[in-house]
């Protein structure tokens, strides 16, 4: 019998339709988890904005792990174009990474995803959909953004180079959540996210003068990442495509 592993060479990923809907699927969920959790939080505690993020930050902690695990095998759980470009960018010379013509399909389905999330949560609550009023382009906030998102890149992959790829979805979850606390942005960290918070005017909303800033310091904070890596691990380019969890063929489709 042949015991040799392709689960992570290209053509034993899954087609990149399924791998797509995965993103869709994940990223709409976690996008849902956040605002759904925060319109939760303004209606159980009005008058407490701390117990309020404590309340939005806990919830996507655990909901992002559970996600994580659930659809992980399928596209490697990546909810974040941010994660996804460093995913092809480290490998690209080796070949390891996302491949470039997945790149745009799992974008899409992030952003797309994203913003069905923020609807089916007005939904759930109902509450219409509509642009938010939060303005959060400071500069502290764009600060935060990019110490957010340096962390996540430099903890995601650094995980991956290193062989512990079982505890991701539990440390992915626990930085966001710390992170909630720790920037002042509260810990966006990803494009696709800030562009679906954009349409909710509640607790986890954010104003659309605010999200091109926003995207802006994720992508500087995605290059500090990277380079602390290479710094850090410079054969980091060797685990590009286990990141966030490996994903594997299905042998029974």
């Amino acid at each position: 019998m042949n015991t040799t592993d392709l689960s992570h060479t290209p053509d034993a990923r899954p087609h990149v339709l399924r791998r797509a809907g995965a993103e869709f699927v994940g990223t709409g969920l976690l996008v849902t988890v956040v605002v759904g959790s925060g319109i939760a939080a303004q209606r159980l505690s009005p008058t407490d904005v701390g117990v309020q993020l404590l309340e939005n930050s806990l919830t996507t902690a655990l909901g992002l792990t559970v996600l994580i695990l659930m659809l992980g095998p399928v596209s490697g759980a990546h909810f974040n174009p941010v994660a996804s470009l460093a995913d092809w960018l480290l490998g690209r010379r080796t070949g390891t990474g996302l491949p470039l013509r997945d790149l745009a399909p799992y974008v899409a389905a992030q952003v797309f995803g994203g913003i069905a999330g923020t609807l089916l949560a007005g939904v759930m609550f109902d509450t219409a959909p509509t642009l938010s009023g939060n303005d959060r382009a400071t500069g502290g906030h764009l600060i935060g953004e990019v110490v957010a998102t340096a962390g996540l890149v430099l903890l995601i992959f650094a995980l991956a180079r290193t062989g512990k790829g079982s505890v991701t979805a539990a440390a992915v979850g626990a930085y966001i959540g710390a992170a909630y606390w720790f920037t002042s942005s509260t810990s966006f960290a990803n494009p696709a996210v800030t562009t679906a918070r954009m349409f909710t005017d509640t607790f986890a909303g954010i104003a659309p003068a605010s999200v091109a800033p926003f995207i802006i310091a994720q992508l500087v904070g995605a290059a500090l990442g990277l380079a602390l890596l290479l710094v850090l691990y410079p054969t980091v380019a060797r685990a590009a495509g286990e990141a966030v969890v490996p994903t594997h063929s299905d042998t029974t489709s």
